[in-house]
């Protein structure tokens, strides 16, 4: 009978810690999911960055569209981390004051008989300039920017919720693992609703 006690409280203890060691590393996958999350909107970001400057130095724009996207661009460059999200929100609303201006889509369709269709071109669309895709390539960085941190703030909050449980706190499972903040930005181009 005592051998039967003694295997009974071997076998427990085995599965409490097949447990706990699965508990630990769920926990560190989420962590690795959330920060290579975080690297794909980091580049999202960039990328839109360098969409947004392009834009603002290929002369489509008029000179005060034209210099309030490159000052967003800039402030979006320089900003330290703890001031990048207002940065990021700036250059979204510089982005819909410009893209969002009917004048400028009536400038960039012109004359030859292109229709503009809330960010899809019609094929008769082609112009020599290349204004329609440096357009649609704006819209595609800032719409990548939207999903990436939409997927982000996704994990960052698994994350959160499975350090916040109680043997997670309790043993410490997490371990040295920074816990990863939320990025909350306007990143709405349009009517969108922002979340």
């Amino acid at each position: 009978m005592t051998w039967t006690i003694i295997v009974l409280v071997v076998l427990a203890v085995v599965l409490w810690g097949f447990y706990v060691s699965w508990r630990a590393s769920r926990l560190d996958r989420l962590h690795n999911r959330a920060e290579s999350a975080r690297t794909a909107l980091d580049l999202a970001l960039v990328r839109r960055a360098s969409a947004a400057s392009e834009l603002a130095s290929s002369g489509l724009l008029d000179p005060a569209a034209s210099l309030l996207l490159a000052d967003a661009v800039r402030r979006v460059r320089q900003d330290g981390t703890a001031e990048r999200d207002l940065a990021e929100s700036d250059l979204t609303r510089a982005l819909r004051a410009t893209l969002g201006d009917p004048d400028f889509r009536k400038e960039l369709v012109g004359g030859n008989g292109a229709t503009y269709d809330h960010g899809a071109y019609d094929q008769g669309a082609d112009r020599d300039d290349g204004a329609a895709e440096l357009v649609a390539e704006v819209e595609a960085a800032a719409q990548q920017v939207f999903i990436a941190r939409k997927f982000y703030n996704d994990l960052a909050g698994r994350t959160v919720d499975a350090r916040r449980r109680p043997l997670a706190k309790v043993l410490h499972l997490s371990g040295s693992a920074k816990q990863p903040e939320f990025f909350d930005i306007d990143d709405a181009l349009a009517g969108e609703t922002i979340e």
